[in-house]
């Protein structure tokens, strides 16, 4: 790396770079920091948060909490695609 121009292990094009573009960006998103007040205390029953655990050999749980009484279920799923977590 020494006897490099750049100083760089691996040389890569100036247009190869990702930066500046948003893809895999969630389009309007908005800041964590501006959610209600209500949800902070979990007051309010019947909000659930989901979410989507990747393990090893291609096995996936899904899982449900419930963010008041924090009811967790949980779900095997065959893969990770959209319409497969959602019927789960």
């Amino acid at each position: 790396m020494e006897h490099l121009r750049t100083r760089r292990a691996i040389r890569r094009s100036r247009h190869a770079t990702m930066k500046g573009t948003r893809v895999g960006q969630i389009p309007d998103v908005v800041s964590i920091s501006e959610r209600p007040a209500s949800v902070e205390d979990r007051a309010v029953p019947g909000h659930w948060e989901g979410d989507l655990l990747c393990g090893s050999k291609n096995s996936f749980i899904v899982t449900l909490v419930e963010r008041h009484s924090r009811y967790v279920m949980l779900a095997k799923v065959p893969n990770r695609e959209t319409q497969t977590v959602v019927n789960a």
